[in-house]
């Protein structure tokens, strides 16, 4: 959202987006609103123009689709996506078959196996394991999408190795921390939640499964809003206790919402479940903190000549 909203002050409206910068209806409303205009397809941006790759990454045509039409490209692709993407392209220098661990037709999937589209296979989820083939079972690793269920990744992989027993690791794990600290809270706080809210949007992968992770480790229920007002009093009902948690994109004002609407209702004691701290920051794209920098060195000159006509 930041790359966004920087671009948006330094080359002015409009800013193109291909895909939604991150999976959040509040994020991309917002950002429309501001001069971003978000496309489906790099074809979509006119010739010249600024276009912003979303958080999500993007396959190496999309690049070379960019370079075709003159575009100034701002690849805002998250680094954790960035690292998977580099490992399925080392991996498949070393003649290595890939097992993508990953939802078809989701973005990041797509772009990190457009990376090497000749070994890598998608694996959606364990039930799928029984129909990979490759070409040999001594060279065989398996990497994942970032935002997945770490319990039923590790099923995947587990059904993955008994299939093949020298199936290797990634190098380092793959699904953001911050996808896995916050499952890590809900499985603390699902045994004795009657009602989960889960603050985010029905396309946000990472907030689907804390949703699912929610259910399957003893919450009595589990929704997933974007606003506070899609909460549905009945929910309520014979509930004691109410968890909220939210995805790894949501705006923080979105849960002070949520919160202030069950306060509303009865629900004003809070409790703060912590699984980890996080500190990691991620600094804005090259690109964009290039042009910044030569910005504010233009601004520095003008003022010390100002300045100096003073005198």
């Amino acid at each position: 959202m930041v790359t966004v909203e920087k671009a948006l002050e330094l080359y002015g409206p409009p800013v193109y987006v291909r895909k939604e910068i991150v999976h959040n209806k509040h994020v991309v409303t917002t950002l429309q609103k501001r001069g971003a205009i978000f496309v489906d397809e790099t074809q979509e941006v006119p010739e010249g123009a600024t276009v912003i790759f979303s958080a999500h990454g993007v396959a190496p045509v999309v690049h070379d689709e960019a370079r075709a039409r003159s575009l100034k490209t701002i690849d805002a692709t998250c680094p954790l996506v960035t690292k998977v993407h580099r490992e399925a392209v080392r991996f498949a220098d070393e003649e290595y078959d890939i097992l993508l661990i990953g939802h078809e037709g989701h973005e990041e999937v797509v772009g990190t196996a457009g990376e090497a589209p000749d070994h890598v296979t998608l694996v959606d989820g364990p039930d799928d394991v029984a129909n990979v083939t490759v070409r040999d079972p001594a060279k065989v690793v398996w990497l994942s999408q970032t935002t997945l269920s770490v319990d039923e990744t590790m099923e995947t992989v587990s059904r993955l190795r008994e299939k093949f027993p020298l199936l290797q690791d990634p190098p380092s794990d793959d699904i953001c921390y911050a996808t896995q600290n916050r499952q890590l809270a809900v499985k603390q706080m699902a045994p004795d939640t009657d009602l989960m809210i889960v603050v985010g949007s029905r396309n946000s992968s990472n907030s689907v499964r804390l949703v699912e992770v929610a259910l399957e480790h003893g919450a009595r229920a589990g929704h997933l809003v974007d606003y506070a007002d899609e909460i549905d009093p009945g929910w309520l009902e014979g509930v004691g206790t109410v968890g909220v948690t939210s995805g790894a994109s949501v705006p923080e004002v979105l849960v002070r919402d949520v919160l202030a609407f069950l306060a509303a209702r009865g629900y004003e004691d809070v409790q703060s479940v912590v699984a980890a701290e996080e500190s990691v920051l991620f600094s804005l794209p090259h690109e964009l903190n290039r042009d910044l920098k030569a910005k504010s060195g233009i601004e520095a000159t003008k003022l010390r000549y100002d300045m100096g006509s003073l005198h």
